[in-house]
């Protein structure tokens, strides 16, 4: 940024925030004046329609005509005439509305709707000394409650609120335009008065330009100015003098950094086959910030070929490994893909985290991503398989997020770039219970929060796993559903409330509902016959839902 643009940068807040802070404080004041009259107004208004409706009850009282309705009538039409006269405007209403929910009266026509009705019936023996907010048909309104007790009635007076804050609104509108002239004015005097500045430090860069292109470290910078910019040129001057002596210095440290970049194209090149590019440069920066662990928040991701062992039984050892390196190499390209690292393989399972070494914000949504990528790359995988006359495979994906210890573990011979801690250990078992819930994914609570709502997520169950006390909300999750999922979905989503509510009778019928949208879902099958054995055997009083799972 050059200089001028960077005064006037530092400079416009000095003006500005003040500006805008007295500019927006006398806007307050002012709308909080005139919103207090008009309240005041309204409230003066209801004053004098209490105090007339009191005078004709009185009247009735004093000539003993307090249970007669014809005159009961007359006086209550008074009243009605009298709020007409306390109409000033075509946007005010006043009306009243009786103890059985009827309109007594009111300045203009008038229909409610029955949430109307009940908002107002609400407000019913009530006396406000503030502003309430209601809608009457389709005009959003303000105004004041009065209940007059003789005629069992709930009086409103009230005004449209475009209408009741226009004044408000106008002062708004010309306190932005004042601002905005002022910050125009502001601007351009700004704006001369950098220049103003930076004018003799130009003539400075045009000088140091014309030494830089020639090359010549002899020239000097003559600056005719006896202040801070004619130290400047001296400084300038000096520098070009013991950059001349130190020519030939620069030259060696060059061809040193030449041959030390070889040196570390070479190595990377070596071991870029085993660990992967960032974790290589992050260790040319810091080599030894790499050997000390660090608390990281990642996401965590568990993948296992579900029955490999037995398939791998009708398998040479060479078609075992064939069929491994096809599939690893699918699997570790989309991962890498969505930025997540492989940790290791362990058999034909691998492990992989999202957010380090570099960091990432959206690592749940890279790792689920990159599930979603796996599951695909699968179907590829099986075509491949079938191709060769080998069996087709299934996978479990199971994904955890939260706080990890990475970094380089091991000893002085053998390091991993790796992750240890509670968080690996439950994406393990969300794994493991992938073949519980014949689930091709599975995903913890804390994935499911930091998805994109876009990603359609399915709750399966709460779970106590393995070397961990309390429940886990487990679900999976799609890239996207087909119009019977939507709807099966959003059952199952309903049915789960009603079955934690320990409504057993009415979860079992949502969740028949899903199997008839969905015939062969597992989920709602697993669940349809835990309600039928609660509904015969109901569960403890202190049942939770957390099933306890003692296996990996």
């Amino acid at each position: 940024m050059r200089i001028a643009p960077r005064i006037i940068s530092i400079f416009l807040p000095l003006f500005l925030v003040p500006m805008i802070f007295l500019t927006f404080a006398a806007t307050a004041t002012a709308r909080k004046a005139i919103s207090a009259v008009a309240t005041d107004f309204l409230q003066f208004k209801a004053a004098e329609l209490d105090r007339f409706a009191a005078s004709q009850y009185n009247l009735l009282n004093q000539n003993g005509l307090s249970d007669n309705p014809e005159y009961i009538a007359a006086a209550k039409r008074a009243v009605a005439e009298y709020a007409g006269g306390l109409v000033q405007a075509p946007t005010q209403l006043i009306f009243a509305m009786d103890a059985s929910g009827n309109i007594a009266f009111s300045t203009s026509s008038l229909e409610l709707s029955e949430n109307e009705g009940e908002n107002i019936r609400g407000l019913s023996g009530t006396d406000s000394a503030n502003l309430v907010n209601l809608t009457l048909g389709d005009q959003q309104r303000v105004g004041v409650v009065r209940s007059f007790a003789p005629f069992d009635w709930t009086i409103l007076i009230t005004d449209r609120t475009s209408s009741f804050f226009r004044f408000i609104d106008q002062i708004t509108v010309e306190s932005v335009v004042i601002s905005g002239v002022a910050l125009i004015a502001v601007v351009i005097l700004t704006i001369v008065f950098a220049r103003l500045l930076t004018t003799p430090l130009h003539q400075i860069v045009n000088a140091m330009q014309g030494i830089v292109e020639t090359g010549d470290l002899g020239r000097r910078v003559n600056v005719p100015y006896a202040d801070e910019v004619g130290m400047l040129g001296d400084s300038f001057n000096a520098m070009t003098g013991a950059l001349e002596n130190a020519y030939s210095d620069i030259k060696n440290y060059a061809l040193q950094a030449a041959i030390a970049q070889r040196r570390e194209s070479k190595i990377r090149n070596v071991f870029q086959k085993y660990v992967p590019k960032h974790v290589i440069d992050e260790f040319f920066v810091s080599p030894d910030s790499m050997l000390v662990g660090q608390s990281r928040t990642l996401a965590i991701l568990f993948s296992d070929i579900r029955g490999f062992t037995t398939l791998s039984e009708h398998l040479s050892p060479h078609e075992i490994v064939e069929s491994l390196n096809q599939y690893f190499g699918r699997v570790v390209d989309v991962i890498m893909k969505n930025r997540g690292l492989v940790d290791k393989y362990i058999g034909d399972a691998v492990m992989a985290f999202f957010g380090a070494p570099a960091e990432d914000t959206q690592s749940c949504l890279h790792s689920v991503l990159a599930a979603f990528d796996m599951l695909d790359q699968l179907e590829e995988f099986n075509q491949w398989q079938t191709e060769h006359d080998r069996s087709p495979v299934h996978i479990g994906i199971g994904i955890n997020y939260g706080p990890v210890t990475i970094g380089n573990i091991g000893s002085e011979q053998k390091m991993d770039y790796t992750v240890v801690g509670d968080m690996v250990n439950v994406a393990s078992r969300l794994e493991g219970l992938t073949r519980y819930y014949d689930q091709p994914l599975l995903v913890s609570e804390s994935v499911r929060r930091r998805l994109h709502p876009g990603i359609p997520c399915r709750f399966i169950d709460r779970v106590q796993v393995k070397g961990r006390s309390g429940g886990l909300a487990v679900y999976t999750a799609r890239r996207e559903l087909t119009e019977a999922e939507t709807s099966a979905w959003k059952l199952h989503e309903e049915a789960i409330v009603h079955y934690y509510d320990r409504d057993f009778a009415r979860a079992a019928r949502g969740f028949e509902q899903v199997i008839d949208v969905l015939p062969d879902d597992p989920i709602a099958l697993f669940f349809l016959q835990r309600c039928k054995q609660y509904l015969v055997e109901a569960p403890p009083d202190n049942w939770t839902g957390v099933v306890t799972y003692t296996e990996k």
